[in-house]
């Protein structure tokens, strides 16, 4: 059966593709006997199948020419299967303990084939859901973060290496615009899109709207977003876009990547861990008034920041003599002045953390996609009291993120706001 031409796949058709696919079929021994297929894409954008059979597994995930989750009446490019391909070798290279192997592509049918993340992983968003800690997850994630983004950057390689994959990456125009429109426009206007928990946050939403200092912040942030080439960044790096068991990690769903700011990436992590914090109280009961659980989370959120600086530094100052073209050894040739140029470069990443992070909860309460952490809370009284104090961190964060000096006052900031 030959596929010359897109086409969205069901089970059926499904079994036809990967008979006629030997990097694919071979992974489950050329056997099709008692195999399964499960379709399990339940985010916004793709089909998702999980493929087991007796000798083997995969995933195979394709994407489809409009935005899922809201129908043909908003199309969406098909290249960007290309695009999460492309990220998750370079970042697997990198990283290759914490991001799945990709095993096959097909850039007519939008497809990619690749490890299954077989149980016990499940999404972080789920286990922040449910209460479970992950003794390992600020190591992994940082270790991650550092090495992707480091080593995408001038830090390490010369401008004429970044330039040639910055203009690669600049091809996934479409799913930046979709990020431009829904983190960094829709919330502060009107839009068809955007939705709340109404009517408790009716004047919430308002305020947002209203607010002109907090237009200033996120206009300076987008123009970030649209003109920094910093990094490649994943571009949704959420804590439904990580698989994790107690010992593993996976980073998952890199179709938005890009060259971007650092800050984007990190922040969207930190962010969604705030989220998962101040979600805490809607999911508590009798039996667990989860203060233990939320503990942890804020130990996490000052993990993964300490542990990044940490590596990245490390990193930094491994390959200092290196190829990198930012910061030349024979400009900066005094340990005083690459640790000055160290301290400003990290200082401006952590306002930007904070800032990006700032944005991407924003948009989770008041834009058009919700998070499952608060949306799961089923009481909407009980709900709104969560998502409003998350609200309110957000804008502290994003008006007055140049006013943090580490991640400790984030930590004491969003106490604050529960006391």
């Amino acid at each position: 059966m030959a596929f010359t031409e897109f086409r969205p796949l069901d089970d059926k058709s499904l079994i036809e593709y990967i008979k006629a696919t030997p990097s694919l079929s071979s992974k489950i021994g050329d056997n099709f006997d008692n195999l399964t297929i499960k379709e399990v894409g339940d985010g916004n954008l793709n089909f998702v199948y999980i493929v087991i059979g007796a000798s083997g597994s995969f995933v195979i995930k394709q994407a489809l020419p409009y935005v899922r989750c809201i129908g043909e009446s908003w199309p969406m490019t098909k290249e960007r299967a290309y695009f999460e391909t492309q990220a998750l070798k370079e970042h697997g290279q990198l990283c290759p303990d914490h991001v799945p192997e990709v095993y096959h592509f097909d850039r007519t049918m939008s497809l990619i084939g690749m490890r299954y993340l077989e149980p016990p992983h499940i999404i972080l968003r789920k286990g922040l859901i449910a209460g479970i800690e992950y003794p390992l997850l600020a190591a992994h994630i940082s270790e991650y973060m550092a090495r992707t983004l480091f080593c995408t950057s001038l830090l390490y390689r010369s401008t004429t290496e970044h330039k040639r994959d910055v203009a690669e990456f600049c091809g996934n125009v479409e799913l930046c615009r979709l990020t431009e429109q829904v983190v960094f426009s829709d919330p502060y206007k009107g839009s068809e899109y955007n939705r709340w928990n109404s009517p408790y946050l009716d004047r919430d939403a308002e305020a947002v709207r209203e607010d002109n200092i907090l237009k200033l912040e996120i206009a300076e942030l987008k123009s970030m977003f649209c003109e920094r080439t910093q990094a490649l960044v994943h571009g949704d790096l959420h804590t439904g876009s990580v698989m994790v068991t107690l010992d593993s990690t996976q980073v998952i769903d890199p179709e938005f990547a890009f060259y971007g700011p650092m800050g984007f990436d990190i922040g969207a992590f930190v962010g969604n861990l705030i989220l998962a914090f101040f979600a805490q109280d809607g999911h508590a009961n009798e039996g667990n008034d989860r203060k233990a659980y939320k503990e942890w989370i804020l130990r996490t959120i000052e993990e993964t920041w300490t542990l990044f600086y940490k590596k990245v530094t490390a990193l930094w100052h491994q390959h200092k003599d290196g190829s990198g073209e930012a910061y030349l050894p024979e400009i900066y040739n005094k340990p005083e002045l690459q640790q000055l140029v160290q301290e400003k470069f990290m200082k401006d990443l952590f306002h930007d953390t904070l800032g990006f992070g700032a944005a991407k909860m924003i948009r989770r309460i008041v834009g058009v996609a919700h998070v499952e952490d608060f949306e799961s809370i089923k009481d909407a009284s009980n709900r709104a009291t969560c998502e409003r104090q998350a609200l309110e961190l957000a804008k502290i964060l994003l008006k007055e993120r140049r006013n943090f000096r580490d991640i400790t006052e984030v930590v004491s900031a969003i106490k604050k706001i529960q006391s």
